[in-house]
């Protein structure tokens, strides 16, 4: 595996995880019950594919929740750490060996754990701590994932609101989580990679130059300047 210290939400960080798989996203791959193929990995696959095509996110909507998060992330490292007496290390994305799968932990803790934090509505917050638990649960695929990814012994999940007890839960890999990801996302990673070739050998070359955030706005910019300009445009 290879760690990359670029801040996640950079376009380093959009970069290196374009087209491929990534631990959040399992469970667009894997049933989280079951442990199953899901019936939405097909549809996960073709994007996956588009992004490689297209060369930047398709995906780019950051919700009031995602937002407050980030903003919460300071406060809620500080939390942990002072909660648990360690100290913890910043970390964009950890890559497989071959570069076709990922995973973005919040933070790395010492040389066997890692930290992923969620900072939801008080009332979601309460419901974890009355069933910690369920925390774990919810978000199994994507802590396991990057267990499995980053190749560590234990993560800790936190659900973090301010000014009331954060919720932090340890899990160790499952068995049986970790088998079902040894069987079902290598294959995904296999029939993506032949559905490159099959769209290369049947159109041509389908890449397009990879694109900044800063590029993409410019554009959409241009694109809406054009719009206006034109008669249907300037009479909206």
């Amino acid at each position: 595996m290879k760690i990359h210290n670029c801040p996640q939400g950079s376009d380093e960080w959009l970069s290196l995880r374009l087209g491929i798989p990534t631990a959040s996203e399992f469970d667009r791959i894997i049933t989280p019950a079951k442990l199953q193929l899901a019936s939405a990995a097909v549809k996960y696959m073709n994007l996956k594919l588009a992004e490689w095509m297209y060369g930047a996110p398709l995906e780019a909507f950051v919700s009031p929740w995602m937002e407050r998060g980030a903003a919460l992330e300071v406060e809620a490292v500080r939390y942990y750490e002072m909660d648990r007496g360690v100290d913890t290390q910043t970390v964009g994305i950890i890559i497989s060996d071959d570069g076709l799968v990922g995973a973005s932990p919040d933070r790395l803790v010492g040389d066997d754990g890692l930290l992923e934090m969620k900072c939801p509505s008080l009332e979601t917050h309460v419901g974890y701590m009355l069933d910690p638990a369920s925390l774990a649960g919810e978000y199994r695929l994507q802590v396991q994932g990057q267990l499995w990814v980053c190749q560590r012994e234990w993560a800790d999940i936190m659900s973090y609101y301010p000014g009331f007890p954060a919720v932090i839960f340890r899990v160790q890999p499952e068995e049986r989580v970790f088998a079902a990801f040894d069987t079902h996302i290598p294959a995904f990673v296999h029939g993506m990679l032949k559905c490159r070739e099959l769209l290369t050998y049947q159109y041509g070359e389908l890449r397009r130059e990879r694109v900044s955030s800063a590029e993409r706005l410019e554009a959409s910019r241009a694109a809406f300047d054009a719009f206006m300009a034109s008669p249907i445009g300037g009479n909206a």
